[in-house]
């Protein structure tokens, strides 16, 4: 999707809060703002607690145990993701790309980890990645979801698990002995007991240490036997491990069947599952795979090929937090996983340092790592999570801080389903995650008042970040402290982006100087209240009733 943008060139650098105005050169030529996944504003949801747009999906495998509370599977599905981008929910929150939870088949029974009985719900549970689960719908219905996205200028990022199976149950035998280990459990003490070793009990560990030959479990070509594409599957597999030549062990068979769903339906990126569990090696291979199958697409589908953009790989290495760098350290090994494929990492840091750093704080740091030991990389930065038990704001009374220092801060931003909305974190009778994993309050949006005004908020601010790259992939600077006022510049080739922005201002009449970015006579828009704004000696005056100021060149 085209937007547009006046050029802003600067044409000196400032050099303090009380610089003199600046030079600069608005072209209005007109060029095209790419696309950065640098500041990318991503929702993340999970697929069966998003939208239900298909009730005759909702039971499939005689999954109807009862569950603990939230531990079921809730209707959910792709068609209800698919529904709230055509409504353009997505693109009135400004968010530019799309990651959902697995929508791989699941394990067929339910199991207990001593937090009620349990369904594969959340998707990390596999039992075919070759297929997808019914509860979550078809791959039509994937199909048409990225062929609907990318027609909204919409990514879609899809979460990839190379490093365990879905648990055995009555109905689903654990995979054979040379694929998976079901002991020892992890200790998490070092690097050696983060990976050979079962993430909990009753999870097969994948060996993805192996290059043994390995033959595919008898359960699962069994099952493609009854489902009628045993030989399809057989042959593409050849036809993969010729290309390529590699082993025919466990993790390249996975990345096999995960790099298909990029081939096959030209989707843009992956969050990688469980990354510091798994040899840092594997996560190479998979990007090498995963660039191959989207330049493969790419070639075949030249018509529907958004961009030059490369594939995206975001890994979640738990507990990795931006003051490491480069590095994760764990404790007697630190392991560069930039250079093992991730194109980003996600930010764990990222919560506490928004509730203990004032904004300026927060900032500046994020600038400065950013553009120098992180330049050429991302980070994604988050709130709240599906697997985080101490998210910023799990009362939800700090709506509106959360999104502002979440969509103004240098990096990529994770909006978490419901974090704009206020949905509940904290469910009567939810035990573990699950309580972080409710329904999309969708009746709340649509008939509370204060719901609404909350939308509202992460509505503007989400849109501003979309339309600027400066925002999340800029660099930082302070014009002042008080009234706190900041720019933000970026550059890409020919293109130039520069904002400014006024936080904790004065209801009502505000001055800012804007001579750092603007030149007297612009037009600007105030993007928080909708208002039309010309520079004068290199101030802008305003009158509103928000303390917020978004300025852009109209």
């Amino acid at each position: 999707m085209k937007q547009y943008l006046y050029i802003v060139l600067l044409l000196a650098v400032i050099t303090s809060c009380s610089e003199k105005k600046q030079e600069i050169v608005l072209n209005s030529t007109n060029i095209e703002m790419p696309f950065v996944w640098e500041n990318a504003n991503i929702y993340f949801l999970l697929t069966d607690r998003f939208y239900n747009a298909d009730s005759l999906n909702d039971i499939n495998f005689n999954r109807t145990k009862k569950t603990g509370v939230l531990r079921g599977f809730e209707g959910g599905d792709i068609l209800g993701i698919t529904k709230k981008i055509k409504e353009g929910y997505f693109t009135n929150l400004g968010i530019n790309a799309i990651w959902f939870t697995p929508i791989v088949e699941q394990v067929h029974g339910a199991v207990d980890e001593g937090t009620g009985v349990t369904y594969g719900y959340h998707g990390y549970w596999a039992k075919d990645w070759t297929a997808l689960d019914p509860n979550f719908g078809t791959k039509e219905d994937l199909k048409n979801l990225v062929k609907i996205a990318h027609k909204n200028g919409i990514r879609i990022v899809l979460d990839a698990v190379i490093n365990h199976t879905g648990p055995p149950s009555k109905l689903d035998k654990v995979w054979p002995s040379d694929w998976v280990r079901m002991n020892p459990q992890c200790d998490y003490k070092n690097y050696k007991n983060n990976i050979t070793c079962t993430l909990v009990k009753n999870l097969p560990d994948i060996k993805t240490e192996s290059n043994k030959f390995t033959e595919l479990p008898r359960q699962l070509t069994d099952k493609w036997k009854k489902e009628g594409r045993y030989e399809q599957e057989i042959e593409e597999l050849n036809e993969f491990f010729i290309r390529t030549g590699y082993p025919k062990s466990p993790r390249f068979y996975i990345i096999k069947w995960l790099t298909d769903y990029i081939s096959e339906y030209g989707i843009d990126g992956y969050r990688a599952d469980t990354v510091k569990h798994t040899e840092e090696f594997v996560w190479d291979e998979f990007k090498t795979e995963c660039e191959y199958a989207f330049n493969k697409w790419k070639e075949n589908n030249p018509e529907k090929v958004l961009d030059t953009t490369n594939f995206y790989l975001v890994g979640e290495i738990y507990n990795y937090g931006i003051s490491g760098g480069k590095y994760f350290d764990f404790g007697d090994k630190k392991v560069n996983y930039f250079e093992n494929g991730f194109n980003s990492l996600i930010n764990f840091e990222f919560k506490w340092n928004a509730a203990q750093n004032t904004y300026e704080e927060l900032f500046s740091k994020y600038s400065n790592i950013l553009n120098n030991e992180l330049k050429g990389y991302s980070i994604l930065n988050y709130m709240t999570s599906h697997d985080d038990g101490n998210p910023f704001d799990k009362e939800r009374t700090k709506s509106f801080e959360s999104a502002t220092k979440l969509l103004l801060s240098p990096g990529a931003s994770q909006v978490y389903y419901g974090d704009e909305s206020s949905r509940n974190l904290i469910v009567k009778g939810a035990v573990g995650d699950a309580t972080l994993r409710s329904n999309m309050n969708w009746n709340e949006i649509n008939n509370n008042p204060k719901t609404k005004e909350i939308l509202q908020h992460w509505q503007k601010l989400g849109t501003f970040k979309n339309r600027h790259p400066s925002v999340g992939a800029g660099v930082h600077k302070i014009i002042s402290t008080k009234p706190y006022i900041f720019q933000r510049t970026y550059s890409k080739g020919n293109y130039k982006d520069a904002v400014i922005v006024g936080l904790d201002l004065n209801k009502g009449k505000k001055e800012l100087n804007v001579s750092s970015i603007f030149n007297n006579g612009d037009v600007l828009n105030e993007a928080y209240s909708g208002t039309q704004v010309t520079v004068a000696n290199g101030v802008v005056k305003l009158d509103t009733k928000y303390t917020i100021v978004l300025l852009e060149i109209k």
